[in-house]
């Protein structure tokens, strides 16, 4: 059986329902995604890229809050086979940071759907650069990235689910906060499926040990990484294989 350090971890983005947040409980530790540490002040862990302004930081941290920069993510993110793979933006490097240093038993997902509107805000704080969006060959297939990301989870026994009702590029099961306490266990990779993709990925090679993706983006080529990410998402079709106990 899985040895968990946490229970269950929420995880913070900056889209629009993130506020949805604010007056849920239970949770062991919460990791807010850059600007989300404004949204409710008992936030355990802050992610940010090392482009983040520094204007946006907190001014201060309690006893029980700390930073999560680049030094502690990239090893975590390299740990599940890099960022080309994993896909370069901060909800999955927060997905995986988390799965590597807290090792829950569930991670809940809010303000991470990555659907932005055309019109009106994309944020919760109004307007703002759709960074999952932007040109980069990690970011072809958000939805393959979360498949992946939900297995590398489940392999360890951890269940991923999203706890937003609206449009989403996750696909990772829904969930409500009321739902966490008592859901199952966590349902294994098939073996044969989540196999191939590893293996595909292994015989790639596609790997950049700082996590720059865009500085070394001229290695990798657009047509096996879209076959790779056809194979995760068969992968996680195929995840029922087997359901550890619970």
């Amino acid at each position: 059986m899985p040895q968990f350090k946490n229970d269950t971890v929420l995880i913070v983005g900056s889209g629009p329902n993130a506020v949805d947040c604010t007056q849920w409980s239970g949770f062991d530790q919460i990791i807010a995604i850059n600007n989300a540490w404004r949204i409710r002040p008992d936030w355990n862990a802050l992610i940010y890229p090392e482009d983040f302004p520094k204007d946006r930081h907190p001014p201060t941290l309690q006893p029980s809050q700390r930073r999560i920069e680049a030094d502690q993510f990239v090893p975590a993110q390299n740990a599940y086979g890099g960022f080309v793979y994993a896909g370069a933006t901060m909800a999955f490097t927060a997905g995986y940071w988390a799965l590597h240093a807290l090792r829950p038993r569930v991670m809940a997902f809010i303000g991470c759907d990555m659907v932005y509107a055309k019109t009106g805000p994309t944020h919760f704080y109004g307007t703002g650069a759709p960074d999952p969006l932007r040109d980069d060959i990690s970011l072809m297939d958000l939805g393959a990235s979360s498949a992946r990301l939900a297995l590398m989870a489940a392999a360890e026994g951890t269940r991923c689910v999203n706890l937003s009702q609206d449009d989403s590029a996750l696909l990772f099961e829904r969930a409500t906060p009321a739902d966490l306490a008592h859901l199952p266990a966590a349902c294994l990779p098939n073996p044969s499926a989540y196999g191939k993709a590893l293996a595909a990925e292994a015989k790639l090679g596609y790997f950049v040990q700082n996590g720059r993706v865009w500085e070394e983006a001229h290695r990798f080529s657009p047509a096996p990484l879209l076959d790779l990410h056809a194979m995760w998402r068969a992968a996680y079709g195929a995840k029922t294989h087997m359901c550890a106990a619970a």
